[in-house]
């Protein structure tokens, strides 16, 4: 409350703002649910009015997309224990660190240097550390792979080809000179298009910011090219990260050219699938890793949320954003993970967990839950799915039947939709989300303009219950080690993105229609050892991961895009 003479006083009313109409209030109420009498209505009359005009003076200031409430989100309830948020310098240090190579003799290079373009990273790692062949080589391939295929799947925002071979030759030179940077060293990669590259544009997938070039590397960029990843694309996503439909069109998935990609990291996992780079980085704020994985037949990981730093990408939800690997297994995925994950000192929410990697599990030895309801429910991939528990049955794990936290959780997504409206809060003011491609009721530009009209106290309940969700999913999983869940179906998906939970989606079949099918394991906070570790032993006893498109070229060429001159 203002003060005087060190003591609260009222509110003052200012005369000179101009009242708003009593029926125009009460209009506003009704929207939101509410009903307020004549009095009450004369009462608020002058305040809501001065709120009007507050709103007006807030906005002459526009913070950047990348600046965060002052509100901060921890997924670990403050009823159970949390973990040091930094470390020792010798563990920041580990971070970087793998174990050496398998001593395992490096596969036989083929013929036909296409032919690893689906291999996965430990085979490709042992080929380029026994120098079977070269980073260059490598890039050159995917680079040649991304211009021929890109016309046909619409998954290639930018080719960032110069910035590619300069990190490919530098990679051939430090292991000719005996600096091996890990199981990553000389692999091309793509990142979504909402993280930053130094001299190239970072779209977000979006019209009004298709020329929008930061000029920074997201730490996510940066922990690549230390670890020796070689940045070979900026992929595409939906715009703004909703969806597989940006201003270039609709990225495809390379099972089914016909049908899109699903989203947000739609061009990451297509990219995956097709072949046509090592890896992939993609988000996650509501599904963004797991439905394209699934329409894909990718491998991904969600991590926990505070996991990896999101400095330099495009912020959407801030207690809710997460980056994570788009890979063609589990192990891959790890290796990803090794590189990327730990604190910065740039993300406020980023903080350092040890990881290690690789981890040994028994199934047997594991408490493993699977949400029974769901799994009972008729859904497109249900067979698959219960095919998944009986064979991890096999493999000897004792599945135990849980039940999830009861909550309105669809209610909470409101969450996600008034924090993304404030994200882009000057997009909506300024008309240029008329620009965007889609313009449905199912689209950002409605969805930002509705937002405006949630109550901040609604946003405020829905984030208390949301700490009741957190505390009693922590409940849930001091019981268990690791759950299974259907990966689109039930309220899990949501759910676990609220409670900032990590997940790995993999593949375990196809449907009716001949497109990909997953399931998803979902691990304690911070455990994202034992997850991947798990999810490995599923995955090695089946070999829907290494089940390839016959992805056809399309005729119609894209033309090269290289770094940007001033």
């Amino acid at each position: 409350m203002p003060q005087q003479n060190g003591h609260p006083t009222p509110f003052q009313s200012d005369e000179s703002v101009e009242l708003i109409e009593l029926e125009r209030i009460a209009q506003a109420a009704r929207v939101m649910g509410l009903e307020f009498d004549e009095n009450e209505l004369t009462l608020m009359q002058a305040r809501v009015s001065e709120h009007r005009a507050d709103y007006e003076r807030l906005r002459a200031i526009s913070p950047e997309n990348s600046a965060p409430p002052a509100l901060h989100f921890d997924p670990i309830p403050a009823s159970h224990p949390h973990p040091d948020r930094f470390f020792a310098a010798d563990l920041f240090a580990e971070r970087s660190r793998y174990p050496a190579p398998s001593s395992t003799a490096a596969p036989t290079r083929p013929d036909d240097i296409e032919a690893l373009a689906f291999w996965p990273l430990s085979d490709l790692a042992r080929l380029i550390a026994a120098r079977e062949v070269s980073a260059v080589e490598l890039t050159e391939m995917y680079l040649a792979r991304l211009r021929r295929f890109d016309p046909l799947l619409k998954c290639v925002v930018t080719l960032t080809e110069e910035l590619a071979l300069e990190q490919a030759r530098m990679a051939d030179r430090e292991l000719a000179n005996g600096h091996y940077r890990g199981p990553l060293h000389g692999i091309p990669w793509g990142a979504k298009d909402l993280l930053a590259a130094r001299g190239y544009p970072t779209t977000w997938g979006a019209t009004p910011y298709r020329e929008q070039v930061i000029d920074m590397d997201a730490t996510v960029v940066t922990r690549l090219a230390e670890a020796g990843a070689v940045l070979a694309a900026k992929l595409t996503l939906g715009a703004l990260a909703w969806g597989d439909v940006w201003f270039g069109g609709q990225t495809r998935t390379p099972w089914d050219p016909e049908k899109g990609s699903s989203g947000s990291s739609a061009g990451s996992a297509a990219a995956v699938a097709a072949g046509l780079v090592g890896f992939a980085i993609g988000s996650e704020t509501y599904g963004s890793i797991v439905s394209p994985s699934t329409q894909c037949g990718t491998t991904g990981l969600r991590p926990t949320f505070g996991r990896v730093s999101r400095h330099g990408a495009m912020a959407l939800s801030w207690s809710m954003d997460k980056l994570g690997p788009i890979c063609r297994s589990v192990e891959d995925c790890a290796w990803v993970f090794a590189a990327i994950h730990g604190a910065d000192g740039l993300d406020p929410t980023a903080l350092d967990r040890p990881f290690s990697w690789p981890h040994e599990v028994r199934l047997a030895d594991l408490r493993i839950g699977y949400v029974a309801a769901d799994f009972e429910k008729t859904y497109r991939g249900c067979e698959n799915d219960r095919a998944a528990l009986q064979t991890l049955r096999d493999l000897g794990a004792n599945l135990i039947p849980i039940e999830l936290p009861d909550y309105p959780v669809d209610a909470m997504q409101l969450i996600l939709e008034a924090e993304a409206a404030a994200a882009f809060d000057e997009l909506t003011r300024s008309g240029r989300d008329d620009l965007l491609v889609r313009q449905t009721k199912d689209a950002w530009p409605n969805v930002f303009r509705a937002a405006r009209l949630i109550p901040a106290v609604e946003y405020i309940q829905a984030n208390r219950i949301r700490t009741r969700l957190m505390q009693d999913m922590a409940r849930l999983m001091a019981d268990i080690d690791l759950y299974l869940a259907p990966s689109l179906e039930g309220p899990n998906l949501l759910l676990t993105n609220l409670t900032g939970h990590p997940a790995v989606v993999l593949p375990n079949g196809f449907a009716d229609d001949g497109l990909p099918t997953t399931i998803t394991f979902i691990g304690r906070l911070f455990d994202e050892a034992t997850l991947l570790a798990a999810a490995k032993i599923y995955q090695d006893a089946t070999d829907f991961h290494r089940r390839r498109p016959k992805v056809q070229e399309s005729e119609r060429q894209r033309p090269e895009t290289s770094r940007p001159t001033d």
